[in-house]
């Protein structure tokens, strides 16, 4: 049974962040499955800290984009969903290739949601997991 209450595609994900910070680092959603959102990120230049390896911060982006795509897939059009708290462990290094996130809930409430999000290397090692919470707010009307 799929979670979801609005209807997307992943190139339409991906083209409405074009302009925004998942844009900027090149984040594409790939994939949208039953309960779990999947989307990829290039390790170059962009991403790269001064080692030459994936930055921490670009793992965390890519897993907030997911997440926060995810939960906005869950709600109705009243609702905004607003990234509250996210955590991260940093597992193994990447210096080049492809990462791939996949979020997939924990919980999915009223008021919040909790997304657990995975990073993979392209040999399917794991990267870096990831925990998010998301609010749930009404929205208000424009003034």
């Amino acid at each position: 049974m799929s979670i979801w209450r609005v209807t997307a595609t992943p190139e339409e994900l991906t083209e409405r962040s074009r302009h925004t910070l998942p844009g900027y680092l090149g984040i594409r959603v790939t994939e949208i499955g039953a309960d779990f959102l999947r989307a990829t990120m290039p390790v170059n230049a962009r991403t790269h800290q001064p080692y030459g390896v994936l930055h921490g911060g670009a793992s965390v982006a890519l897993a907030e984009t997911v997440g926060s795509m995810a939960s906005m897939l869950c709600v109705d059009t009243n609702y905004l969903v607003l990234g509250q708290d996210i955590n991260a462990n940093h597992l193994r290094k990447v210096t080049s290739g492809l990462v791939t996130a996949t979020a997939r809930p924990f919980h999915l409430g009223r008021t919040s949601h909790v997304w657990h999000i995975e990073i993979r290397d392209e040999q399917q090692r794991l990267v870096c997991v990831s925990r998010l919470t998301m609010a749930v707010v009404e929205r208000r009307a424009q003034t």
